[in-house]
């Protein structure tokens, strides 16, 4: 059976505005060049899958419910120009916030990589070739920590932040930015 390949994106800062924790659908806001990314990623034959935390349902912020609002409304805009996500994966968790269930260390919560294990899991995605983008070293950490190449974009948070000792394969200015380089890198597989 033929592996996918994917491109897993961060959520806040760099598919949308990074806004603290986003309680509102009014405060969703697509960055420039989200869409086009996207839809370069579909035309080369990437799944898009998004990886979050979402440490605000921990925190008591909003629910889950909301986070799958939130989540739908961002699928349907990005279908409405003609790209398309095929997944969205969260962690709700926070290892010394909130309580009850939500509150634990696990192994889906960025830099662990659960999420993008799952996901492999689930839709038959290869990590050798695969890509982690995102505005936090967590983000590339977490791509690393499952075997895929990690990537820095300067958006959100990641104009104010030191890579530190992770070390991005490549860091880019926006998510436009790292697609394309994506998609330089995957002619050479």
């Amino acid at each position: 059976m033929m592996m996918n390949r994917a491109a897993f994106l961060d959520r806040d800062g760099t598919i949308n505005e990074e806004v603290g924790y986003l309680d509102r659908l009014e405060r969703l806001k697509i960055l420039p060049g989200a869409f086009e990314a996207v839809r370069l990623l579909n035309r080369r034959g990437l799944l898009a899958i998004v990886i979050t935390n979402q440490s605000g349902i921990a925190r008591g912020f909003f629910d889950e419910a909301f986070v799958q609002d939130v989540h739908e409304h961002i699928r349907l805009a990005f279908l409405a120009q003609g790209a398309v996500i095929d997944g969205f994966y969260y962690c709700p968790h926070h290892p010394t916030e909130g309580s009850g269930k939500y509150r634990q260390a696990c192994t889906c919560r960025k830099p662990e990589p659960g999420l993008l294990i799952r996901a492999t899991e689930e839709r038959n995605i290869t990590l050798e070739g695969s890509y982690m983008v995102g505005d936090m070293p967590k983000d590339v950490e977490a791509g690393k920590r499952a075997g895929c190449k990690g990537i820095l974009v300067r958006t959100g948070c990641g104009g104010m932040v030191d890579a530190g000792e992770v070390k991005p394969d490549y860091t880019a200015d926006d998510l436009l930015d790292a697609v394309r380089w994506i998609v330089k890198d995957c002619e050479t597989l």
